[in-house]
């Protein structure tokens, strides 16, 4: 791992500490993330290649298929590795038209952690992010104290937060530890805006990442390879033109601009394809210079 190209190698969970790049499991079912995978052999051969390159983190969720990604994670790595830590996120839920909703009253929290629970074959999940999807009567305080309800009673070993505003970061550090941050972030700035991310505000995109890197919190950047389309205010090419200065694709820049951005993100970058996998760790290595980053940031701040 100490082939980063930008440091450090290594993030603090919590007491956990793993590589500065995780692998996410929404490509793990189907399209639009629902129903079976169409080559299952395919998807289990990813997930062992996950712990062969030394992936350390996998992100995932009930609601994901529902229930095919943790099923696969748990047919193909249970009993997982020691090194290995798990994340899920509870707040959402999958709709019979194939849509997100928000489900995150006390009762529908508890019944999403048990599900991830038994789905990957858990007693304790290692980190559980409060997923804030919008639409919703219930408080945020509210949601918030049943998560810390669940960590009281052994079922969550860390608390992270997802799709929140500065506010609502500030108010959970204020009230209980938080260990980290899942929220919309990548090149493309604003421009990957779905319907279930309403109010993640891009303004405060920036202050929060720089305030997990300040409190020791990992930022985990959701969409990660969200790669600009072609237009005279968008950063593709900027980013198009690091990318062939340094013979990479440019998802690997995407990555690798992360990395570079702070030493508080932690990329979850996902995929179906053990090829892709492999180019998304070797984003790793890709050492971008002061002038790269300048230029993809100048470009992304324009666009924003």
């Amino acid at each position: 791992m100490n082939d980063f190209a930008h440091s450090p190698a290594t993030i603090r969970i919590g007491d956990l500490e793993v590589c500065r790049l995780g692998f996410g499991a929404m490509q793990i079912p189907g399209p639009m993330v629902w129903g079976e995978p169409k080559d299952p052999e395919r998807i289990r051969a990813v997930l062992r290649r996950v712990l062969e390159l030394g992936i350390q983190l996998i992100d995932t969720s009930w609601y994901y298929g529902p229930h095919v990604s943790n099923r696969f994670i748990a047919e193909t790595l249970h009993p997982y590795a020691k090194h290995l830590v798990i994340a899920t996120k509870l707040g959402g839920k999958r709709t019979p038209d194939k849509g997100w909703a928000a489900f995150n009253r006390p009762e529908e929290l508890r019944q999403g952690c048990d599900e991830d629970l038994r789905g990957l074959r858990l007693d304790r999940i290692d980190v559980v992010h409060l997923r804030w999807i919008d639409h919703t009567e219930v408080p945020f305080r509210e949601a918030l104290d049943a998560m810390i309800g669940l960590q009281k009673e052994g079922k969550i070993r860390h608390l992270a937060l997802s799709n929140v505003s500065l506010a609502q970061l500030r108010y959970g550090m204020d009230k209980t530890p938080i260990v980290g941050v899942q929220n919309l972030y990548n090149v493309a700035a604003g421009e990957k805006r779905l319907g279930q991310f309403p109010h993640a505000a891009i303004a405060d995109q920036e202050q929060i990442v720089d305030l997990c890197a300040a409190n020791g919190m990992a930022f985990l950047p959701f969409f990660p390879l969200a790669i600009p389309g072609p237009g005279p205010k968008r950063p593709a090419p900027a980013i198009t033109a690091v990318a062939k200065r340094h013979a990479k694709t440019e998802a690997q820049i995407a990555i690798a601009w992360l990395l570079a951005r702070s030493k508080a993100i932690l990329p979850i970058a996902g995929t179906s394809s053990p090829l892709h996998l492999d180019e998304n760790w070797n984003a790793r290595t890709i050492a971008l210079t002061n002038a790269d980053i300048a230029e993809i940031s100048t470009a992304r701040e324009a666009s924003a």
